[in-house]
């Protein structure tokens, strides 16, 4: 689900500094929607759990520009991480019911196709099942930047070389909850790759905010997904994984 507010960037402008990028961003996205969230695809089931987007006229999948190559190799030791939501979600234009959240979907999906241990972000406080308490939640945790809590204890991340981290993208960033993870386990020296489903925004740069919040990381190019368009992204995520070096081209075209 990609949130947006229509007046949170007036917020951000009410004096001091010039606007950032991301203020940039969100006074023009919040133009083009006033509540857009992503998304909605038919819903299957989610990834199996172990011990442990650009051009809004696009369709499909988006990777992000940046070009970092990776090190990692099919034989790493992958762990997925995504928080993902489902209820009442936005869905081209309107709002759809999801049992399976979109990322939750695009997170089962790569766990189909990658050897990975599976670690579910759940919310200590679960998020509401309505959309509109939703958007309006995450933008006080914006403007708060909160560090929701997250439910049961965080996985030991010591063991594994690479780690997949996915969202929704809401309002023009991963939702706080992501942040309350990344802060909260030891990432240096780790292969970090960004994925994230979205209704306008594709990446929206969330692959450089963990770039500037794991310095000591290396972080690679991050997939963007239309969260209506979840379900059908299988193509784009392979060709995703294999320059990632998680998969074989060979498994690619089995």
């Amino acid at each position: 689900m990609d949130i947006t507010h229509a007046n949170l960037a007036e917020v951000r402008t009410m004096g001091g500094p010039a606007p950032s990028r991301r203020t940039l961003l969100r006074a023009a996205l919040a133009g083009a929607a006033t509540i857009a969230a992503g998304c909605a695809g038919d819903p299957r089931p989610g990834p199996r759990t172990t011990a442990v987007p650009g051009d809004p006229s696009q369709d499909g999948t988006q990777q992000s520009e940046e070009t970092t190559e990776m090190t990692a190799d099919p034989t790493a030791s992958v762990l997925l991480v995504y928080f993902s939501r489902a209820g009442e979600n936005y869905h081209e234009g309107g709002r759809r019911d999801l049992e399976v959240g979109n990322t939750a979907v695009l997170a089962g999906m790569i766990s189909d196709r990658v050897d990975c241990d599976v670690y579910e972000i759940e919310a200590a406080d679960p998020y509401p099942e309505a959309y509109d308490p939703t958007v309006e939640r995450n933008v006080r945790e914006q403007e708060s930047d909160a560090r929701p809590a997250i439910a049961g204890d965080l996985p030991d991340v010591a063991g594994y070389d690479v780690v997949l981290l996915g969202s929704p993208v809401w309002n023009v960033r991963a939702p706080m909850i992501m942040s309350t993870f990344v802060e909260g386990v030891d990432l240096r020296g780790k292969s970090v790759l960004p994925f994230v489903t979205y209704a306008v925004s594709g990446m929206a740069g969330i692959d450089d905010d963990y770039r500037d919040a794991l310095p000591d990381s290396d972080v690679g190019a991050g997939l963007a997904v239309r969260g209506e368009t979840v379900a059908d992204a299988g193509a784009e995520l392979e060709d995703w994984l294999t320059a990632a070096g998680l998969l074989d081209e060979r498994e690619a075209d089995e």
